[in-house]
């Protein structure tokens, strides 16, 4: 790859996950101890819909700064969180009924205000059975809005602040019939009844500090250095990184994606286990023990741009 790419790295092999998931296993049998489910997940989830409802609460009397800076401090975090609990009722790693994990992660989702975690559920499921796939992967850049974001510092950090809707504009070019299905109708409906309810009987600002902890969970603050850490790399020959940095801990692991790729039936709370258990496999690959580091140099270091991950087609 050039200095400064205007191209992916086109990929022709398979992805390398299901490969490697069959050599741990016949290396290291005892890792299937690790699979299964966690329901102490949803007792997090209920927590953290407290705090972020008790906090909506106490911040609807408050100056707009003081809104500003706790969604900043805490809110980006308690709904990153819930963003992971969406994440494992996705692949059903909260309990063992499919029903209980779709609305585990409808209840996750409320506190983002605007709903997504069933289109997450459609999606994402399909980026991992098609990693890097141009047309079934939501999660690689779309040619325009690579060409349009190019390597400028500027327009980087325009992508990353509105990065979600980048992102939900990936989806129409998805080769999938799946969508929207009646899950999705029901996260939508319950999604306004919420928000609704919170702005009748808090207002507006506490509605407020709903939508900036959703902004800032998944845009410009530290935790967004998460979406460079899972596939963007300089590094052609590794398309998928993992982060071992302490914000995992308020995260339910997210950081540990190449673990997750590999068993995606392993729970959140076992991943750090699987490294362990099999260091062999993962000490060589790519990871970053900082997202701010990481999203720093994304935006300031001009070999970065949309274009430094795989491709497939």
């Amino acid at each position: 790859m050039s200095l400064v790419s205007t191209e992916f790295h086109l990929s022709q092999s398979v992805q390398p996950h299901p490969g490697r998931t069959v050599a741990i296993l016949k290396a290291h049998p005892e890792v299937r101890t690790l699979q299964g489910r966690n329901p102490w997940t949803f007792a997090i989830l209920v927590s953290l819909l407290s705090l972020q409802l008790g906090l909506a609460w106490f911040l609807s009397s408050k100056s707009l700064w003081v809104i500003l800076v706790m969604a900043w401090l805490v809110g980006a975090f308690a709904n990153h969180a819930l963003y992971g609990i969406v994440h494992e009722a996705t692949h059903n790693l909260i309990f063992k009924s499919n029903f209980l994990n779709k609305c585990s992660a409808v209840l996750a989702d409320l506190t983002n205000v605007l709903p997504g975690a069933m289109g997450f559920r459609i999606f994402h499921l399909e980026h991992h059975a098609h990693l890097s796939d141009y047309f079934r992967d939501a999660d690689v850049a779309s040619d325009w809005e690579a060409r349009l974001i190019g390597n400028r510092t500027w327009r980087k950090l325009f992508w990353i602040s509105f990065y979600w809707v980048f992102q939900l504009t990936r989806t129409f070019r998805i080769d999938i019939q799946r969508f929207p299905d009646r899950w999705v109708l029901v996260n939508v409906a319950m999604a306004a009844l919420f928000t609704g309810t919170v702005w009748y009987f808090l207002g507006a600002k506490a509605l407020l500090y709903l939508l900036l902890s959703f902004s800032f969970a998944i845009g410009l603050h530290p935790l967004g250095g998460r979406w460079l850490q899972e596939h963007y790399t300089l590094e052609n020959s590794h398309e998928t990184g993992s982060y071992y940095g302490p914000l995992n801990a308020l995260c339910l692991n997210l950081g540990y994606h190449n673990e997750h790729h590999d068993f995606s039936n392993i729970p959140w709370n076992n991943l750090p286990k699987l490294r362990r258990m099999a260091p062999e496999f993962y000490e060589s690959l790519s990871s970053s023990t900082s997202w701010t580091k990481l999203l720093f140099q994304f935006i300031t270091d001009s070999r970065w741009s949309l274009y430094s991950r795989t491709r497939r087609q």
